[in-house]
C-alpha cells in the first residue's frame, strides 16, 4: 500500500512526466484506479505499475474500464507495448486471470525472484 499511494502522490506533482493515473468512480466515490508511465530508456514501452479497485465492486468491469482507458491513452501516445510484474504465488491467480482475460500474455519468468517459491511474471501486451 505504501508503495501505491507513493506513485499517486508524485503523478500528481506538477510537470509529472513519469507516471499517469485514471480513476473510476462511482455516485461520486473512487472505486478504483490504475497508475502507468513510460519505461525509461525505451521507445513506445510502457508499464502498468498499479491497478486496484473497491472489492465491493470487483467483478463489475471497473478493472477493465481502467486497462481499457489506459490502452486508449497509450495508443493516442503511439505507445507499442505494455509491461506488467506480477507474482506467481497462488494468491495472485485472480490477478493473473484478469490480465489474461484483458490479452496480456506472460513474456518472462524470473524464478524465486520475490522470495524462495515466488516467482516474478512479466506479462506484455501489444498494442
Amino acid at each position: 500500500m505504501e508503495c501505491a499511494i507513493e506513485l499517486v502522490d508524485l503523478a500528481l506533482q506538477p510537470n509529472n512526466r513519469d507516471y499517469k493515473i485514471l480513476v473510476a468512480d462511482r455516485d461520486g466515490k473512487l472505486v478504483g484506479y490504475i497508475c502507468y508511465g513510460p519505461t525509461p530508456m525505451t521507445e513506445g514501452t510502457y508499464d502498468l505499475y498499479w491497478i486496484a479497485s473497491d472489492p465491493t465492486v470487483r467483478g463489475q468491469g471497473v478493472g477493465a474500464s481502467l486497462v481499457a482507458g489506459m490502452e486508449a491513452d497509450l495508443r493516442r501516445q503511439q505507445g507499442r507495448l505494455i509491461r506488467v510484474e506480477t507474482s506467481a504465488t497462488e494468491a495472485y491467480g485472480p490477478t493473473r486471470g484478469f490480465y489474461a482475460s484483458m490479452k496480456y500474455m506472460e513474456e518472462a519468468r524470473i524464478r524465486e525472484f520475490y522470495k524462495a517459491g515466488d516467482d516474478l511474471i512479466i506479462l506484455t501486451k501489444r498494442l
